[in-house]
């Protein structure tokens, strides 16, 4: 009779065990897919019933769950919210979720496998779960710099840590206020929605990621680190730099954009080409190097390459198979070379790096309910793109274009800045993009930006010295808190 008690016993503990088992399987590893099957209607209560981790900038949340008195238990809150919301993106009961808030969906609600034991001590007390939160890379000082120079013109501004990819400012502008797709009034929520997503100048395009421009003189960096990297020139190389030169095979005179010669008795070199953006000595190097030298430059910067930073960027453009004149074109980023702010940042960061660039990426750590660290982020080389002997070359010619060039808007008090401008040609009768791309200080840099206006901002005038620079410059305050 005792050994009949036994096996009972025993087999109920294994029923009462393998429940246990598929009860945490479900809610552990398999809610997200359950939350996410069309006609599961408790999904909106099962997810606002839980408390929404933070996303962090250190210790300050710039995305929480707070208390409510209503059916959802919680209301997602962005204490300053159109000036991150490129970053958090927003979560919305009528919209889903994007931005921070969409790729790190299963860490802040909670569903991640790493909260398996914490679930289960939660589901044994029988309390909620609580999500886990993010700690991001981002430098509050620097984005708050950067919404504030913008100052609601049309553009993007990223800045990173060249040294190890982390992105310090990913601002875009117009902005938007999250709260306004967060609250639980789903009339509300449509209604905003519809103005934002109706308004022209596109607030809840995320600029500095989705947005692919023609960079511009930017570009010329590429071409001079193709130049520097075949061998064949230095930075006193002397190259043609006349007043307009010919494409060839074609009618079209591509002048300067002083309309002058770029040196006496029209010759001038890689590093006074490069100060004073002369397109008819990169044009005609353009054609020198050839197109594939210059494509393969780009792409070890990262053209043709996806990054997540984890949002997915698009991916920057060098033309394919482009003829001689196009080839010229392009060396000057006209044509169809196509860029994101993030990847001309990054094509800074990498000559500010030694000629490595780094894999960009917001988030600097995972946490815990209890925001217990489970995860650091570890930087991560992209490749070299140049080498460093190079790299220094095209910085000391980068600090000669801020202090005797096209950008001395871009100019520090105490610091030695390097950068290029870049005014790029739009659609006829549109005006230009206004570029700039910077690093500082020029011998151990601790940030590389990229800015850019598109159709200049507004401004009647455009030139990406006067209109990018400051605030590139003002970026750059903030990070090395000047």
């Amino acid at each position: 009779m005792i050994r009949q008690i036994n096996r009972v016993t025993a087999a109920i503990v294994v029923l009462l065990l393998a429940l246990i088992i598929n009860l945490s399987y479900i809610q552990v590893f398999k809610a997200g897919d359950l939350r996410g099957q069309a006609g599961n209607q408790r999904v909106t209560l099962t997810e606002y019933s839980r408390e929404r981790g933070p996303i962090l900038l250190a210790s300050e949340a710039i995305a929480e769950s707070t208390p409510t008195s209503d059916a959802l238990k919680y209301l997602r809150e962005y204490p300053d919210g159109s000036t991150y919301a490129s970053i958090t993106g927003f979560y919305s009961l009528v919209y889903g979720a994007t931005g921070i808030e969409s790729e790190a969906n299963n860490i802040l609600a909670g569903n991640d496998s790493r909260f398996f034991v914490d679930r289960l001590q939660q589901l044994f007390a029988n309390r909620e779960p609580k999500g886990g939160a993010i700690r991001l890379t981002i430098d509050p000082d620097a984005q708050m710099a950067a919404m504030k120079a913008l100052n609601g013109r049309t553009g993007a501004v990223v800045a990173i840590d060249p040294t190890t990819g982390a992105i310090l400012a990913l601002a875009s502008s117009p902005s938007f206020d999250p709260n306004l797709l967060s609250s639980h009034d789903a009339g509300d929520i449509q209604a905003n929605y519809e103005e934002l997503n109706a308004d022209t100048n596109q607030p809840l395009l995320n600029r500095p990621l989705a947005m692919t421009l023609p960079p511009g003189s930017t570009f010329k960096l590429v071409t001079a680190a193709a130049a520097l990297e075949s061998g064949n020139y230095v930075a006193g190389t002397e190259l043609p730099g006349p007043t307009q030169i010919n494409l060839p095979g074609t009618d079209v005179q591509l002048g300067n954009w002083n309309g002058k010669s770029c040196g006496p008795g029209d010759v001038t070199t890689l590093q006074a080409a490069l100060e004073i953006s002369c397109n008819t000595a990169f044009a005609w190097l353009g054609m020198e190097l050839g197109a594939d030298a210059i494509s393969e430059q780009a792409q070890k910067f990262g053209f043709e390459s996806e990054f997540e930073v984890p949002m997915t960027a698009a991916i920057s453009r060098f033309p394919v198979d482009p003829n001689k004149p196009q080839t010229a074109m392009s060396a000057i980023g006209q044509f169809d070379v196509r860029a994101t702010a993030l990847q001309m940042a990054m094509v800074a960061a990498g000559i500010a790096n030694d000629g490595v660039v780094m894999n960009p990426y917001l988030i600097s750590q995972v946490l815990g309910p209890d925001l217990t660290v489970l995860q650091n982020t570890n930087p991560s080389a992209f490749g070299r793109a140049m080498s460093v002997e190079n790299s220094k070359i095209l910085r000391d010619m980068m600090v000669g274009v801020v202090q005797n060039g096209t950008a001395t808007k871009a100019a520090i008090s105490g610091v030695t800045v390097g950068g290029k401008t870049g005014t790029a040609e739009n659609a006829p009768g549109e005006p230009a993009h206004a570029w700039f791309v910077g690093l500082a200080p020029s011998d151990q840099s601790k940030v590389a930006v990229a800015v850019v206006l598109q159709n200049g901002g507004g401004a009647t005038e455009v030139s990406g010295n006067s209109l990018a620079a400051p605030i590139a410059a003002a970026v750059m305050r903030a990070v090395l808190k000047q």
